[in-house]
């Protein structure tokens, strides 16, 4: 994560979108990551107005280590009825922090907080852990697990080069009621499956993306109820912006590509949206 956050903080971010309407919610996004700042700075403070200002009013602020997850709650305190907290190592940390044990204390004892919505980013991710780390990586992400039903918490999963492994692992150890794929990058097939299993696809910038029509055809299949929309900004800027700093404020850009595909309104989009992302992680 610290070489993509290096690389992407010399980007600038993309020009506003035009606005929409309807208030909805960015699921996903490290706005630690934008400003390498405090969690209660008034750069944040920006990029949640510039976000506000383009219709999108909510953001989920997702930890991915142990000091990230900490920073993550102190936002979500500091921002009441914008931001709420999700908290977890990231399958890449996890298999290579000093400690692993005292950095999931560390998370189990935030995930009691109020302000903390959910348990992620955890999951697997094939890409960058080697083979030999596997079986680390996938007991952190039993562990991860097990929090989210203890704290009858979300649960928002990466998922990179693992698609069998993760579903797999799922069902192994059950799967919290509440279970997002976060940035889907699976093909049609496998929302098949997740949708079957009542898990929740989350779509990111690479929706729009001309080389992921896999995506477009797994976008249509999702019932409504079981979509969520996301930057995971500072990364994945959609087109027009894509290869510029992502913020909260492009969701609208990656809304309308969706609304387009799924033939409904950006409203409608919108205002399900909002409505599940209030049903899954409370009220902001």
């Amino acid at each position: 994560m610290a070489d993509r956050h290096n690389r992407d903080l010399d980007r600038k971010p993309g020009p506003l979108p035009e606005p929409i309407k309807t208030k909805t919610v960015d699921s996903h996004a490290h706005l630690e990551l934008i400003h390498n700042s405090e969690p209660d700075s008034p750069l944040i403070k920006q990029t949640l107005d510039e976000a506000a200002s383009v219709g999108i009013d909510r953001v989920v602020q997702v930890g991915y280590s142990a000091e990230q997850s900490i920073w993550s709650v102190k936002c979500a305190e500091s921002f009441i009825g914008q931001v709420v907290a999700a908290v977890a190592l990231h399958p890449n940390e996890a298999p290579v922090v000093d400690d692993l044990e005292k950095d999931l204390k560390i998370i189990e004892e935030l995930a009691s907080n109020p302000r903390v919505r959910a348990i992620g980013e955890t999951g697997l991710d094939f890409f960058r852990t080697p083979e030999e780390l596997r079986d680390k990586q996938k007991y952190s992400f039993a562990r991860h697990i097990k929090m989210a039903k203890d704290h009858n918490k979300a649960l928002v999963i990466h998922d990179r080069d693992s698609h069998r492994a993760v579903l797999d692992l799922l069902i192994q150890e059950g799967a919290p009621d509440k279970t997002i794929f976060h940035c889907y990058s699976g093909d049609a097939q496998m929302a098949k499956e997740c949708i079957a299993n009542n898990y929740i696809l989350s779509f990111a910038g690479t929706l729009t993306f001309k080389n992921a029509p896999e995506l477009r055809e797994a976008v249509v299949l999702v019932p409504v109820e079981q979509l969520l929309v996301e930057t995971d900004s500072p990364f994945l800027a959609p087109m027009p912006n894509r290869g510029s700093l992502n913020t909260p404020a492009q969701i609208p850009n990656t809304l309308r590509v969706m609304a387009d595909l799924r033939g409904e309104s950006v409203d409608y989009l919108a205002g399900a949206i909002s409505e599940n992302a209030e049903r899954i992680f409370g009220k902001f």
